[in-house]
């Protein structure tokens, strides 16, 4: 990697180089332009210095691009002049000019042109004695023609270059905006999916756990129930837990099709040659092989189609669940069902956690181009309900499933008592949400 001094110390080694090979061409080619024109003055120690001068001031080119340039110019017009003729003097004044034209200001650089041409070519040459050939004169108007084409052409690519850099920078920055609002979105799908398969089967767990203790002593065969209840609720969460920690590992989308089903660990052999096959080096050598693990278990995930099946873990906590369905129920994408079926689980969580014994209803409304669902709880039949810890995410996640899908959410208490939730989601959905 090039240090800032080194990539600093080459532009001007380049430039003192360029100074001095001009250097050497002007006082050269001048002695020799000079020895074979009629009619001038004779090259002395002056003339001599005048041709170094503009060789000098080209190590200054790019710091100070104008100042140089107006060095060369006042060095050739000393020197033609004083009558030394025509030579190669203005090769420090060609690159000064394209320098000041490129990295300068072209209002200030190209009216330098015309002005030089008519202070060192024609008209004022010839009207203080010093005659150009007309060829000479007609054929400088040319080179500067091509030399202001020349200087507006690098200039153009120059600005050009700098552009092509800004744009891609500029898609550089916008693809890592793109990346970090992906990578947010997928943290917020993942917090949202664990929040929704934990919450609602340890609120169970919590729910039949008090109940098991109160009812340990004085009622034995009802506390082996809320038992039966734990187990089965701890179970259901752990595969949904191991199925959403294997569609996080193998990049899946998160929610697996209502319609797939379930997958027994033992006779799965596929899933543990693709793991042996996976661990094959690119050389084909094969490594030492761990001892193979059973996969993940793959349940189904919930909707909204049973909801008999989807109710039965919130009505085995002992929760009393009324549940009516209006319109002809048609099939859903599975995006809109399993979020559809979270928001009825959660909304029952929240029932269970913060107004127990309070009865719940569920109604699920079909329509052309939408799904509507309202979960509805009474007032909890106790003194006071449980308000629960604060800070709590469940409504949070429910509103952010919604919108995701271009539905809506309202969440807010009844005035006769009691809560309500009411989501509205599309029946249809594009290819990117489905995809999700």
């Amino acid at each position: 990697m090039t240090a800032p001094g080194e990539s600093k110390r080459g532009p001007v080694v380049q430039d003192w180089v360029l100074a001095f090979v001009v250097g050497v061409i002007q006082v050269a080619g001048g002695r020799g332009a000079n020895l074979s024109q009629t009619g001038v003055h004779s090259l002395d120690v002056f003339g001599y210095v005048l041709l170094l001068v503009g060789p000098m001031a080209l190590p200054l080119r790019r710091p100070y691009p104008l100042p140089v340039l107006l060095v060369t110019i006042t060095s050739c017009a000393v020197y033609l002049l004083r009558g030394y003729g025509y030579g190669p003097i203005f090769v420090s004044l060609v690159i000064a000019f394209l320098t000041a034209a490129i990295v300068g200001s072209r209002w200030w650089t190209y009216p330098l042109a015309p002005i030089g041409y008519l202070a060192l070519v024609w008209p004022l040459p010839t009207m203080i004695g010093h005659p150009a050939d007309p060829r000479l004169a007609f054929g400088m108007i040319a080179w500067l023609g091509v030399l202001v084409a020349i200087a507006e052409g690098i200039r153009q690519r120059k600005a050009a270059l700098v552009a092509r850099r800004q744009r891609a920078e500029a898609a550089r920055r916008d693809e890592e905006a793109q990346r970090e609002r992906r990578a947010s979105e997928e943290r917020l799908a993942i917090a949202r999916e664990l929040h929704d398969v934990l919450a609602h089967s340890l609120s169970l767990i919590n729910v039949q756990s008090s109940v098991a203790l109160e009812l340990f002593d004085k009622k034995p065969e009802q506390a082996e129930s809320a038992l039966a209840a734990i187990k089965s609720a701890s179970k259901d969460a752990l595969a949904e837990v191991h199925t959403l920690l294997h569609a996080i590992r193998s990049g899946s989308p998160t929610p697996v099709a209502p319609d797939e089903p379930a997958v027994d660990a033992e006779r799965t052999p596929e899933s543990t040659t693709d793991r042996r096959d996976s661990e094959r080096t690119q050389d084909n050598s094969v490594v030492a092989e761990a001892p193979p693990r059973p996969a993940a278990p793959r349940s189904p995930a919930p909707s909204i189609e049973d909801l008999d099946a989807l109710l039965q873990r919130a009505r085995a906590a002992g929760l009393t669940v009324d549940t009516r369905v209006i319109g002809t129920a048609h099939k859903l994408p599975s995006v809109v069902d399993v979020a559809a079926a979270r928001i009825i689980q959660e909304s029952l969580t929240n029932v269970v956690r913060h107004a127990p014994g309070a009865p719940a209803a569920v109604t699920v409304r079909y329509a052309a181009d939408s799904v509507e669902i309202t979960i509805d709880n009474a007032r909890s039949p106790g003194t006071q309900s449980k308000s629960g810890p604060g800070g709590g995410n469940g409504i949070l996640g429910m509103r952010e499933r919604a919108h995701a899908l271009g539905g809506q959410l309202i969440a807010g208490p009844r005035p006769s008592g009691g809560f309500r939730v009411v989501a509205r989601l599309p029946s249809q959905v594009g290819a990117q949400e489905e995809a999700r």
